[in-house]
């Protein structure tokens, strides 16, 4: 992704922190077997401490590590006490990558002029947005700086495929990469439920279907998707789902069971 070689299935931050000891011991796992995107925010309590334990004993230079400020502390001296909290708590002295959490009120070209400069001391690497859509993303633009974006994070699963109709391909024309979230959620955080299809498609590959949704997710291979890492069981799954191809007959299946959009939808968020 913009040069950057980032494992297509990484780690989601969000919710974590329910059973500690067993979700560093995930994290842990998944990145000493192939994993090397973290996502985190600075609004999920406790998820950027137990990322830290995580990460112990793993090579800091091998985790594209991302946080997230929220829009409420998108000025330059704001970013930089976000900035400063977040790093105490991961425990590392930069982070790979960034974003402005959502857009509410922020002022975009204040957020970007503190983003760049965090950027330009070396204290983090890129800087990117979160839950942004396509009009979001052309403001952005406008902006100073505002095209040294480096990727766009937004809800992507099954049942939330509207980005494919008009942001992803905007996305791409621009060079922003993307980050895909919660991809076994539906809007509300409630689980996605396995249909037949999915179950059969599953069975086929000796598989559960969980890994067919991550499958089908980075079919395209130009996106990173961050489940959330609970158990090394989860996480080897997730793993297991990086080699996992579908066969075109397999994704007409899901097609037709979660038809892609054929118009403009509103943008969806968790």
């Amino acid at each position: 992704m913009n040069g950057e070689r980032l494992s297509q299935i990484g780690i989601g931050g969000a919710d974590l922190g329910r059973r500690p000891f067993k979700e560093a011991e995930a994290i842990h796992y998944g990145l000493e077997h192939g994993i090397n995107v973290v996502d985190t925010a600075e609004s999920y309590p406790g998820s950027e401490e137990l990322i830290k334990w995580g990460m112990t004993d793993i090579d800091r230079q091998q985790v594209f590590l991302i946080s997230k400020v929220l829009p409420s502390h998108a000025t330059p001296d704001q970013e930089r006490r976000s900035l400063e909290g977040s790093l105490k708590r991961l425990g590392v002295d930069y982070l790979d990558l960034y974003l402005l959490h959502w857009r509410a009120n922020a002022d975009l070209t204040q957020a970007v002029a503190g983003l760049e400069q965090l950027k330009q001391e070396g204290l983090i690497r890129h800087w990117g947005v979160s839950n942004f859509d396509v009009k979001d993303m052309e403001d952005l633009l406008k902006v100073p700086h505002g095209d040294q974006c480096f990727a766009n994070e937004d809800l992507y699963n099954l049942t939330s495929r509207g980005v494919e109709y008009d942001l992803l391909p905007w996305q791409a024309k621009h060079q922003v990469g993307f980050l895909g979230y919660s991809p076994f959620h539906a809007v509300g955080w409630n689980y996605l439920r396995p249909t037949k299809v999915l179950r059969d498609i599953a069975a086929a590959h000796d598989t559960e279907p969980y890994p067919v949704m991550l499958a089908w997710i980075t079919r395209n291979n130009n996106l990173v998707t961050l489940p959330k890492a609970a158990t090394v069981d989860h996480v080897k799954a997730n793993i297991a789902a990086m080699d996992l191809k579908l066969t075109d007959q397999e994704l007409a299946m899901i097609d037709r069971e979660y038809p892609a959009p054929t118009k403009k939808v509103p943008l969806e968020k968790i």
